[in-house]
């Protein structure tokens, strides 16, 4: 299934302190190949649903617009390429009420603790255009390459803190 994705993504300044009554869910992603820079093939444990993504940009250089073909998997099909090696990110993801739009703030885990971003999806681009920070948000991130998700994984935060200090991010306690 062809889904075209448009999204914004921010840094989060400070985990709201409320953050623990919304529904939370733990994500395991798997990039793949390994030994890609930027892998475009995800395999993801969210929750029950087993999933294997592959994003691209709809626009050389614009992230906030992707198409993103996604495949649901059983469990014995996850267990299989759950074998090859890629590279892991592990996270909670947070569904946070902001206005009309939820919010899905990941509280990154293990080797990225401290990281926290922020995304939010829109139905349109006139949406996505008209949107604006929330202040709960540091900084629009969206195009930082650095930040993508296939660029993360395999990372530590000492991997990416010279990156993260150009917006004079602090690393958050994540310990919910």
């Amino acid at each position: 299934m062809d889904t075209l994705e448009l999204e914004l993504t921010y840094l989060l300044k400070a985990i709201p302190i409320d953050l623990n009554r919304y529904k939370k869910v733990e994500v395991l992603d798997i990039y793949l190949p390994k030994n890609s820079v930027h892998p475009k093939l995800r395999l993801r444990k969210k929750g029950d649903k087993l999933t294997l993504v592959k994003k691209e940009p709809l626009n050389e250089g614009d992230a906030s617009s992707q198409i993103e073909q996604t495949i649901i998997l059983d469990e014995e099909e996850f267990e299989i390429l759950r074998r090859l090696e890629g590279k892991i990110i592990h996270k909670y993801r947070y569904y946070y009420p902001y206005g009309n739009f939820i919010a899905e703030i990941d509280i990154f885990l293990d080797d990225l603790t401290g990281l926290a971003l922020v995304d939010f999806e829109f139905n349109s681009e006139e949406e996505k255009n008209k949107f604006k920070m929330p202040k709960f948000c540091l900084v629009d991130v969206t195009q930082e390459v650095f930040i993508a998700g296939g660029c993360l994984a395999g990372k530590t935060y000492k991997d990416i803190k010279e990156s993260l200090k150009r917006f004079n991010y602090c690393p958050l306690d994540s310990k919910r």
